[in-house]
């Protein structure tokens, strides 16, 4: 029962987290065809939601945490 309060706890505070997005990376790269060849180019952004990477920190967290104490008691 432990573990659903704590993983409740982890999808609680994605939720808190809102809907704002990260920008991870920006790539820059030729543009494709005739434009590339003329030199120009084209971006773009990765960008990852606020509340995914909150609920996959924790969760990753947690599953290190269980992991350490399932070490600890053997």
């Amino acid at each position: 029962m432990s573990e659903m309060k704590a993983i409740g706890a982890i999808v609680s505070s994605a939720a808190a987290a809102g809907t704002g997005s990260v920008t991870v990376a920006t790539i820059t790269s030729s543009a494709p065809g005739v434009l590339g060849v003329l030199g120009f180019t084209t971006t773009t952004a990765v960008v990852l939601p606020v509340a995914g990477v909150v609920a996959a920190a924790g969760l990753v967290s947690y599953g290190i945490y269980k992991g350490i104490q399932a070490a600890k008691s053997n």
